[in-house]
């Protein structure tokens, strides 16, 4: 497969981003990731679907029973590179998440049939991921920190979920948890303060972002309140409990992480230091 890959590569960056054989005619873009392992940088062809600004690849491996390697990569680190025809640009990778995923799956289904046959073959929810541009070049490095305790946190809440889906006897597995949780609640909540103590020096630099604070604020409450929920269904030696909560924590603060980044990441790096 690797070698498959380098051949469609190669062709693809000789001749403008066409490619024969299968991709013919397809919409096909280069996507290079960091390992999440190895940390080294990876480029994997993929179908995508334009939609307004950002561009959508879907980590369907085929149909096959896991995730494709540049998925676990993109929730490691969600700075990739996008190669589409002749251009090349940054890009942050976000899963789409509930009827978002689920409008822009059957979408893609529906313009390319074979989609609709791979979420037909698996059983998992094949993940649709949104690309959209980065921000111009930054200059304090705040951005560019917020980015990488969301893929710290993002990590550390898939490997959770990971340890539940591995179905480990449940005897074990809530005495497991329990501590691995309690180490991502400390570290989420330290991000969240922070955060509450920088937002009202933002929002002196960029008035304009107060409503977008105001909801990061209350977001940031009603994270903590289900953090609080987990922990006591941890107590509880509730491992069905866990399982549904984890599952309803990480869906949202997916979405807190992706509205954030998409609000407040240009004004970040624009935004002198506290005391300046």
């Amino acid at each position: 497969m690797s070698d498959w890959n380098a051949q469609v590569i190669e062709e693809f960056r000789k001749n403008g981003g066409k490619v024969g054989g299968m991709f013919e005619g397809a919409d096909l873009l280069l996507l290079t990731t960091t390992g999440a392992k190895s940390g080294g940088r990876h480029t994997t062809p993929l179908g995508y679907l334009e939609d307004g600004g950002r561009v959508l690849v879907f980590a369907s491996n085929a149909g096959g029973p896991k995730n494709p390697a540049w998925y676990h990569n993109v929730l490691a680190d969600p700075r990739v590179t996008v190669e589409i025809g002749t251009r090349s640009y940054e890009a942050l990778a976000v899963p789409l998440q509930g009827e978002e995923r689920d409008e822009m799956y059957a979408l893609q289904g529906k313009l390319v049939p074979a989609y609709a046959d791979y979420q037909r073959q698996t059983d998992r929810v094949i993940p649709v991921v949104a690309l959209t541009p980065a921000a111009a070049p930054r200059g304090n490095g705040i951005g560019d920190h917020l980015v990488r305790v969301h893929a710290e946190l993002r990590r550390d809440l898939a490997d959770l979920r990971a340890q539940i889906a591995a179905g480990s006897p449940e005897s074990t597995l809530t005495a497991r948890l329990r501590e691995r949780c309690r180490t991502v609640c400390l570290s989420l909540g330290e991000h969240h303060a922070n955060e509450d103590r920088v937002f009202p020096h933002l929002q002196e630099h960029a008035p304009e972002l107060a409503p977008v604070l105001d909801r990061l604020r209350r977001e940031h409450v009603a994270v903590a309140r289900m953090k609080g929920e987990l922990q006591a269904l941890l107590d509880a030696g509730d491992p069905a409990g866990v399982r549904a909560e984890l599952d309803r924590l990480a869906g949202e603060l997916e979405a807190h992480f992706a509205y954030e980044e998409e609000q407040l990441l240009a004004a970040l790096e624009i935004m002198p230091p506290p005391g300046r």
